[in-house]
């Protein structure tokens, strides 16, 4: 079970990858749950969840982008960065302590 759990981890944080990847936040989660996804169900959820708000993320980032032109974007960004960095953590956090996590604002594309 701890491998499984550190591998749930593993997913949430290789989110971060894409700081210096360009959709490294997709793809190295999207990559390591295909992976891994046969090996546990426990895994399998933690991977579509990382993957699915990593998607969102994305999204968001897009449409907060297009919103700087309206000024409303600023502030847009600045919660949805914040929420890309916060929201990993806590996920992986929780997959080493073996528990679920549903991201909050998460859409999802893979179910």
């Amino acid at each position: 079970m701890k491998d499984e759990q550190n591998w749930a981890a593993i997913i949430h944080i290789s989110a971060f990858s894409g700081l210096i990847i360009p959709f490294g936040n997709i793809i190295i989660p999207l990559f390591l749950w295909l992976i891994k996804k046969n090996d546990s169900p426990f895994i399998d959820f933690h991977g579509k969840e990382a993957v699915n708000f990593q998607i969102s993320v994305t999204v968001y980032f897009a449409l907060a982008y297009v919103l700087l032109f309206v000024l409303i974007g600023i502030p847009l960004l600045l919660v949805v960065f914040l929420l890309s960095f916060i929201f990993p953590i806590i996920a992986a956090i929780k997959a080493v302590e073996g528990r679920y996590y549903f991201y909050p604002v998460s859409i999802k594309f893979i179910k």
